[in-house]
């Protein structure tokens, strides 16, 4: 296979067995920050999906919610295959810290009542979200958080 720019475009995705959060990237800046990209898959590439109304609901609270657990968030936006999210931080090398600030974040969406910036003032697709998606694809994620850490099972 061709060596691509982009780093999951050379991930074997038939290899992989989600649910998993793999770290994806490192990058270092001229001024000594070191960016760190982490894959968060929650399903099974080209087998399933999540649906884009509980994929953007999650999103909207995961984003809102996680930055309450560390300062070191720059980014965490959905992937366009629907089967997970990229977290971005800068100076947090903590491996085991992501795992724990994710499953405090996924708690979270379990308890939320709401989901946040859901209106068309805050947010592009407005009518396009599900609380109740977000909860679900939340409870599965966590309910396999012992096997976060395996990105490969063997067969």
């Amino acid at each position: 296979m061709k060596k691509m720019n982009v780093e999951s475009f050379n991930l074997d995705h038939t290899k992989v067995s989600a649910p998993y959060v793999r770290l994806a990237g490192v990058k270092e800046g001229q001024n000594g920050d070191v960016v760190r990209k982490y894959d968060i898959r929650f399903k099974q590439p080209n087998k399933e999906h999540m649906e884009m109304p509980a994929l953007h609901s999650l999103e909207h609270l995961m984003a809102e919610h996680i930055r309450n657990y560390t300062d070191h968030v720059v980014d965490l936006s959905p992937m366009g295959c629907q089967t997970g999210f990229y977290l971005t931080m800068i100076n947090h090398e903590d491996y085991e810290e992501v795992l724990d600030i994710l499953e405090k974040t996924l708690r979270d969406v379990l308890n939320a009542t709401e989901v946040p910036a859901c209106n068309e003032v805050q947010c592009g697709w407005a009518a396009n979200h599900s609380l109740e998606g977000a909860k679900q694809l939340a409870k599965e994620m966590l309910e396999k958080r012992n096997e976060w850490s395996i990105v490969f099972k063997e067969e």
